[in-house]
């Protein structure tokens, strides 16, 4: 240090009030103005956590995926369809269910005089009963 690079401590000058904090960018300190962002401790909700709100709640033990309505057909429009064999896939042929995997029920509203062959499909007790009678097999 030389004679030439000492300084005097002036009195009258006065320390600038400190602006913003972290940076160099002046007042706002890189955040811009206003809004959420800009605030101090701001946070941002994930988006995993919207989207767990969004799910349907059910009362119970598990929040569990209902199935589809199974299409219910009765034993008096079987015979309108003139089938032996009844299955998924001769369902769907027939135009009675819109897609192979379609939930679908058999039941015993109204008679049935033809015998026929039900295959993997669900059937109420009393259908069965008097498809079974008629001479029908059910599977």
């Amino acid at each position: 240090m030389q004679l030439h690079e000492l300084k005097r401590n002036n009195p009258l000058k006065k320390k600038k009030a400190p602006v913003g904090r972290g940076g160099k960018r002046g007042t706002y300190s890189g955040k811009g103005q206003k809004g959420q962002k800009a605030r101090s401790g701001h946070r941002i909700r994930p988006a995993q956590r919207d989207l767990i709100q969004r799910l349907p709640k059910m009362r119970g033990y598990k929040n569990r995926i209902k199935d589809e309505k199974a299409t219910e057909i009765n034993l008096d429009n079987l015979t309108k369809l003139n089938l032996k064999e009844i299955s998924k896939k001769s369902l769907l042929d027939a135009g009675v269910t819109k897609k192979i995997g379609q939930n679908v029920k058999i039941l015993g509203t109204g008679d049935i005089k033809i015998s026929v062959h039900i295959k993997g499909i669900k059937i109420s007790a009393s259908a069965k009963e008097k498809i079974i009678a008629a001479g029908g097999k059910v599977e």
